[in-house]
């Protein structure tokens, strides 16, 4: 959209005038003061009032104090909070028409009109009720004398948006909801630290989570750490499911694991809708393998704790998004909740997600177990199926038998979730009927014939391992190309699977090349991005990026504490990426600073006294802090020191200042839940894909493809997973600085810059549009629809 269009559009979407409060109900949940900040500051921001509503609907209730304006600095310092600081209570009275009609008057004594509530089904479905019966309660208080005629005239309409907080992710129509993948931290870390001493002593642990309805926390997290046993609410096991998980429990140990995990939401049932606790499935283990069984019950765990960078920025997103929404509305516009989908922003009809959602949690009492997986969303269908995958090893003659020869190599880099998708990828192999190869050291040890088969139980464990356990090198083929050809007859490599970054990018375009003098290159290869920088065309997110975000804003968040109860104080922080600048900017939105310099956005000596000028009006206030993140290539003359020297010289007097190199330890840590599933389910398709190319290219006794399309990147491209020709990829690749011409996060920069209180013009064209929940629907549900 063209700037002046821009401008044009933003200015209809004033807030002058208006009115808007935000609340937090029901269950807490992290990232829900990074969504409340960001309805604030992007309120005011718009010339709009925003009040805080404490103690949520308890509060509108009750009126006074509990309803107050909110201020810019109201929100400073909250980003890394966990839960919510303006308070949640689930409210008895609101439920009540009376209770409602006091709220009604709370509002309109204050001149809202504009809600925006953060919270789970059950909030959200009070709320449009609320303002379906909005017009009847203005007229009850017009009757009893409590407002005016006028009041009714102004305030006429109550317009809501949604968005979703809650840790179980059991909300229909988004892809995450606001404190999952928080919660998914919080899970994991116990995860990785009870293996350790149950590896010790040779135990089993039943881990129990949260999901009284939903399974997804104990899905992705049996997926991510490679749980031998998941019970989930929607998909109870079948009749004879005690000996079946016995069997499989022994089978693990047999094959030299010193540890079994099994892992239980705490909604599971049989069957026949009988609970399974956490302590029956120990009593099982112990009754009858005779293993050394513990439980442990996470419980509020899940729920606390900082929010991870994911979380952070969806709900910042959303909650700049709620605002956009309710400038928008018109006296009948139905309420909305704001979403994510893939990485894209979506509206959607508040009542189609609740009664979505509702039929899930009926086709479970109906015993319809397949309609609520598919009801769920294709995401939790592709995790239940992708942990089927991995986790259950048919027996040997119950395998497909190819005798196809697949070798995987990792290439650049070291990135968190390279071990993931690697244990993915050998083990989908394996089920699809493949002798899988692991390579050493990346093309080099490609050269050099470090190459071996590697088995089922050779990558248990890998899920939680950071760095890359088969190696990894940046160098490329070309060189060696000779060597690597006549290393794939010797083996008989039937297809190539390539972890890794730009290097592999680079390397799977050079062994294309090569085709057409090396025969034994003519075979099915696929490339599945992983590196920090999350600079590989082709592909909106990368295996590592988000283990690196949460590294640089946990980083961020301490650094930043270390200015507490001291003087004004400005950090200058240079994070890694080559010349892409996603780490920086995502890292700045997720961390909440004041600037973020790229080398896509160029910027000179007067764009840097605009910033120093900025911060030093933000610290006469009362900001107490400021943060600067800079790539490390943004520009060759103003490096990190050129920084550091001219904030310290133009802040003398307001602020002192102080910088850190954030270095190596971007790439190193145990990779996160994201970048854990992520991994795990990009490779699992990747594998499958070669599957099928090998199936199409297999002629005359051997496999023979040498077609655009049998060398592909598997990539994220908006909602979707797309396998396109690396050579279709040349256009859309800047070679010099190895990045993508275009790329999708430059739209959040106005964010950042909007929440550090810039003056800045916002590309509204990316705004979500509304759209109506289309899911996996069984057909009995299509029809009742």
């Amino acid at each position: 959209m063209p700037q002046s269009e821009n401008k044009k559009f933003f200015e209809n979407l004033t807030g002058a005038g208006k009115a808007i409060a935000v609340l937090t109900s029901g269950g807490d949940a992290q990232g829900m003061n990074a969504a409340v900040r960001a309805v604030v500051r992007m309120g005011i921001y718009v010339g709009a009032k925003v009040y805080f509503i404490h103690e949520g609907y308890q509060g509108m209730v009750d009126g006074g104090d509990n309803i107050a304006e909110a201020k810019w600095e109201s929100v400073s310092s909250m980003l890394q909070v966990g839960g919510t600081v303006i308070g949640s209570a689930r409210c008895k009275e609101f439920r009540t028409h009376e209770g409602r009609l006091k709220a009604a008057h709370n509002l309109v004594r204050k001149g809202i009109t504009n809600l925006c509530v953060i919270g789970g089904d059950g909030s959200l479905t009070g709320a449009n009720l609320f303002r379906e019966e909005w017009s009847g309660l203005l007229a009850e208080l017009l009757e009893q004398g409590l407002i005016d005629e006028e009041a009714t005239k102004i305030y006429s309409a109550l317009h809501i948006v949604g968005m979703v907080g809650s840790i179980d992710n059991d909300f229909c129509g988004t892809d995450m909801t606001i404190g999952t993948d928080s919660a998914l931290h919080r899970i994991i870390e116990v995860v990785d630290a009870i293996m350790t001493t149950a590896q010790s002593h040779q135990r089993t642990f039943v881990l129990e989570v949260m999901g009284r309805h939903c399974g997804y926390l104990a899905l992705v997290s049996a997926l991510a750490c490679g749980a031998d046993w998941v019970l989930i609410p929607e998909m109870p096991p079948e009749d004879g499911w005690e000996e079946k998980m016995c069997q499989k429990l022994c089978a693990t140990r047999s094959r030299g694991s010193r540890l079994n995990i099994i892992i239980v939401a705490e909604g599971a049932t049989d069957r026949q809708g009988n609970a399974i606790t956490s302590s029956i499935v120990k009593d099982l283990v112990v009754c009858r393998l005779g293993f050394d069984t513990r439980v442990t019950i996470l419980g509020h765990v899940q729920r606390g704790g900082t929010p991870s960078a994911f979380d952070r920025i969806l709900a910042s997103r959303m909650g700049v998004e709620a605002v956009l929404a309710l400038l928008e509305t018109t006296a009948n516009t139905a309420a909305c909740v704001v979403s994510l989908r893939g990485n894209q922003s979506v509206r959607l009809p508040l009542m189609e997600c609740v009664q979505m959602t509702q039929e899930v949690q009926k086709a479970m009492d109906e015993r319809r177990f397949e309609d609520a997986v598919q009801l769920r969303g294709r995401s939790f269908e592709n995790n239940l199926k992708t942990y089927k995958l991995l986790a259950h090893r048919k027996p040997e003659s119950e395998l497909p038998h190819s005798n196809f020869n697949v070798a995987v190599l990792n290439v650049g880099a070291p990135a968190a979730g390279m071990n993931a998708a690697v244990r993915s990828a050998i083990r989908v192999g394996i089920s699809e009927g493949h002798n899988m190869f692991a390579v050493n050291d990346g093309f080099e040890g490609f050269a050099k014939g470090q190459i071996r088969e590697i088995k089922w139980a050779d990558v248990g464990g890998w899920t939680g391992q950071g760095g890359s356990l088969l190696g990894t090198k940046r160098t490329l083929p070309a060189k060696h190309i000779g060597e690597i050809a006549e290393q794939m007859r010797k083996y008989n490599i039937n297809a190539l699977l390539v972890i890794g970054g730009f290097e592999a990018y680079l390397g799977i375009m050079e062994l294309l090349a090569a085709r057409g003098t090396y025969e034994e290159l003519c075979v099915p290869m696929v490339m599945v991005p992983a590196t920090v920088s999350n600079n590989v065309p082709g592909s909106d997110l990368s295996i590592g990026a988000d283990t690196a975000l949460n590294t640089i804003t946990d980083t961020c968040d301490r650094i930043k504490q270390s200015a507490s109860g001291t003087k004004r104080r400005v950090f200058i922080i240079e994070t890694m990426g080559g010349y892409c600048g996603y780490l920086a900017s995502v890292g700045g939105l997720a961390a909440g600073a004041d600037a973020a310099y790229i080398y896509e956005e160029p910027f000179n000596i007067r764009d840097l006294q605009a910033n120093v000028e900025h911060l030093t009006t933000k610290m006469k206030s009362s900001i107490q802090r400021g943060l600067i993140l800079r790539n490390e290539s943004c520009n060759e003359n103003y490096t990190t020191d050129f920084l550091y020297q001219l904030y310290s010289e133009e802040g003398r007097g307001v602020f002192d200042c102080r910088k850190n190199v954030l270095g190596h330890m971007q790439q190193g840590g145990s990779p996160s839940p994201f970048d854990r599933n992520f991994g795990t389910k990009i490779a699992a398709k990747a594998m499958q894909w070669i599957t099928k190319k090998l199936t199409d290219s297999y002629r005359q006794g051997r496999v023979f493809a040498n077609t655009e399309d049998s060398a592909c990147l598997l990539g994220m491209r908006g909602r979707a997973m797309v396998f396109q020709p690396v050579v279709q990829l040349k256009e859309e690749t800047d070679f010099v600085h190895r990045i993508p011409k275009e790329q999708w996060w430059l739209k959040l920069r106005p964010l950042m810059k909007i929440l550090a209180k810039y003056k800045t013009s916002y590309d509204v064209s990316d705004s979500g549009q509304l759209e109506h929940v289309v899911l996996n629907r069984p057909k009995a549900f299509e029809a009742a629809i």
